[in-house]
């Protein structure tokens, strides 16, 4: 599913859900590609993350999503990062400018994609979905939704639960993943 075509531009996201959990079905921009999203649904771990450059729980946030990500690897788990300029205006640059600087400051690896809203009327799809199925609405930067390989939301935290108290939970459904791919081998 991971078709990679070329953009000069900058292209918006869309996303669809379906009534059976999260589904990715659509495009997002990576560093100025088009990937396909349907290779984050079906089998991952996936830790959404509403980010912003400029808030008080920036370093912290992305300093420990990088690391889980090059810890787990990016073939049973991804952190999905949506750059949100909602709250306190806090991400006001573009979608290229966010990219680089996180990609030079924190050497981030996981996907980042366009600019969205993530609470209110507003809200993409995705994160109503998430909001909807989680019972919880971001009202901050750094909420984290965790997705689990069957698309459904296992739970969702505020900024304010460090990545690390995530870590074993997330970890456990990975490895859960691993049983499961060795049984079936």
């Amino acid at each position: 599913l991971s078709a990679i075509c070329l953009l000069s531009s900058v292209c918006p996201i869309e996303w669809q859900t379906d009534h059976q959990g999260f589904k990715l079905v659509n495009k997002s921009v990576i560093q100025n590609k088009i990937e396909a999203i349907g290779e984050f649904a079906g089998g991952e771990v996936s830790l959404v993350v509403n980010v912003a450059s400029e808030c008080g729980f920036t370093d912290g946030h992305y300093k420990a999503l990088q690391q889980l990500q090059r810890d787990l690897g990016s073939s049973l788990f991804n952190v999905l990062a949506f750059p949100c300029n909602q709250f306190g205006n806090q991400e006001p640059n573009s979608d290229q400018e966010i990219e680089s600087f996180v990609r030079k400051t924190y050497g981030v690896t996981f996907p980042m994609f366009s600019k969205t809203a993530v609470s209110g009327t507003g809200a993409s799809a995705t994160f109503k979905y998430l909001i909807e199925s989680s019972g919880k609405e971001a009202d901050w930067n750094f909420w984290k939704y965790l997705v689990g390989p069957d698309g459904k939301v296992v739970g969702a935290w505020g900024p304010t639960v460090s990545v690390e108290e995530l870590r074993p939970q997330i970890t456990e459904l990975v490895r859960k993943i691993i049983l499961k791919k060795k049984e079936e081998l």
